[in-house]
């Protein structure tokens, strides 16, 4: 017998939906999310995740413009299609089980960062005060390496790099893909936002170091 598909509880998708318009709502006032770019999820429960449809408009959406996807990133319920990159989403629940929320961005910021440290592979963080926003750092006197990784239009090459950076040891909050935008995450939507300005407060600094020093 075909086991049934699990189903999203309605006032728990609601709610989930509406935190990601609001949030998405924000970040394209900001102008981090051009031209129908970035997505963002959030986890519904272990099998299922709430994720921005394909192609809308990040600073309008409701309710009807977020989906529901299995951790295989198929869709549940619905004939519309998710991002191309679902895979980077439900490979960061997988990942990380204590993750709630992914967020990416394609700030001018977050993709001029990305082309500049490509080469190295790598931005390292280290002496912000405001590295302290991040889960986990608790002084300026830690170091933050946010990973660069080549762009490609295969996603399960992009997902074999972000795991072996995982397997490697090596902490991750976030990474960078080359011309592209951020992934970030975290147990909630508060904190997930936090870590998503503060990276972008950093990464504009290292941007203005780079751009002052002789």
């Amino acid at each position: 017998m075909t086991k049934p598909l699990a189903q999203p509880d309605p006032a728990l998708l609601a709610s989930r939906a509406d935190a990601i318009a609001d949030a998405a709502r924000e970040l394209a006032a900001f102008g981090w999310t051009p031209a129908t770019s970035s997505n963002f999820s959030m986890r519904l429960d272990e099998g299922l995740a709430a994720i921005t449809i394909s192609g809308r408009d990040k600073g309008r959406l409701g309710r009807d413009d977020i989906m529901v996807i299995d951790m295989d990133g198929k869709a549940v319920g619905s004939d519309s299609r998710p991002s191309a990159e679902t895979g980077l989403h439900t490979q960061v629940y997988k990942r990380f089980p204590e993750a709630n929320v992914v967020l990416h961005t394609h700030s001018r910021t977050q993709s001029v960062a990305s082309r500049l440290f490509a080469a190295e592979g790598r931005i390292r963080l280290e002496g912000w005060e405001l590295q302290k926003a991040i889960t986990g750092y608790t002084t300026h006197e830690s170091v933050l390496d946010i990973p660069v990784f080549p762009n490609t239009q295969h996603m399960p090459e992009l997902e074999a790099q972000v795991d072996a950076w995982i397997d490697s040891g090596k902490p991750l909050h976030a990474y960078l893909i080359n011309g592209h935008g951020i992934y970030t995450w975290g147990r909630d939507m508060a904190e997930t936002r936090r870590h998503l300005e503060a990276l972008e407060f950093l990464l504009g600094c290292e941007l203005d170091l780079r751009r002052l020093s002789p």
